[in-house]
């Protein structure tokens, strides 16, 4: 099955905690690390990589760290993923980025599997272009005042 790599995980929630702290200033990568229990040395690797990017600023220095360089309403899950894994397609006959006819396939155009996996990434596509940090935040909220209001039947 696909699944994004542990690096877009890792980056998906070092961005996630950088959004909601967005207008507090730069945060530095050891608070990243301890606060989402990502190791230090690969989450510099892959703030690095994000600034390359241009979705992470940086200021060096007394009261430096890094930041999101644009606002988390305009950053989507389907960037940051595409940013460190590259497609989003679960085979590579299917990828907009990355195509390769499959080795074993011996017509693409009428391949059965080609034709579902390539929904597969549309649909997935959608989603993760579609969802943002700022959505993830909000999703966040409503869960969280859920969660608050359930009854604790308590003795």
């Amino acid at each position: 099955m696909y699944a994004i790599s542990k690096k877009s995980k890792y980056a998906l929630r070092a961005l996630f905690e950088l959004a909601r702290r967005y207008h507090q200033g730069p945060v530095l990568i050891a608070e990243l690390s301890k606060h989402q229990r990502i190791p230090k040395k690969f989450l510099e690797l892959i703030l690095l990589e994000l600034r390359n990017q241009g979705m992470l600023g940086s200021k060096k220095g007394k009261g430096g760290g890094y930041f999101l360089a644009r606002a988390p309403s305009t950053i989507s899950l389907g960037e940051i993923i595409r940013a460190l894994d590259g497609s989003l397609a679960p085979v590579p006959c299917v990828s907009q980025t990355a195509y390769r006819t499959c080795e074993e396939c011996e017509d693409e155009a009428t391949c059965g599997i080609r034709v579902v996996m390539q929904e597969v990434r549309d649909t997935t596509a959608e989603i993760l272009d579609r969802e943002n940090l700022a959505d993830m935040l909000r999703r966040e909220e409503r869960l969280e005042q859920r969660r608050s209001k359930v009854p604790v039947y308590a003795i």
